[in-house]
């Protein structure tokens, strides 16, 4: 499986971007599937997650009710909708997946468990 994030891009503050990260390969709707982002000089921290089944969701507080993640595995895509955007959410996003057990419909936060990396999508908010 590959990753492919696209979507970013310049917009002001309280606009909104939509973010897609596609995954090659027949086996990506089970992986479980989170958007990390980086500022510079900053960690790369949790930003969102969906489980492989798309039914649990989880959410950084930073942009809880803000941004919306979302999955058509029949697709093999998984999008984070980006609404009222501020200047601090100004980082490059990455998304990235994990492979897991069809009975483990958990949302992965911790970056250690990623396995899979998308190349980054660059995110500036101007205010």
């Amino acid at each position: 499986v590959q990753l492919q994030a696209s979507g970013g891009g310049l917009v002001q503050a309280r606009g909104s971007l939509r973010l897609s990260c596609a995954g090659s390969g027949r086996t990506f709707s089970r992986y479980a599937v989170g958007w990390f982002r980086q500022a510079p000089g900053k960690e790369r921290d949790f930003a969102a997650g969906i489980s492989w089944t798309g039914g649990s969701t989880d959410y950084a507080d930073s942009v809880r009710v803000r941004f919306t993640i979302s999955r058509d595995n029949a697709r093999n895509t998984v999008d984070l909708q980006m609404n009222n955007l501020k200047p601090e959410d100004t980082a490059v996003y990455y998304c990235a997946a994990t492979p897991r057990d069809p009975f483990d419909t958990i949302v992965v936060r911790s970056i250690r468990q990623y396995t899979l990396w998308g190349q980054g999508t660059q995110v500036t908010v101007s205010s």
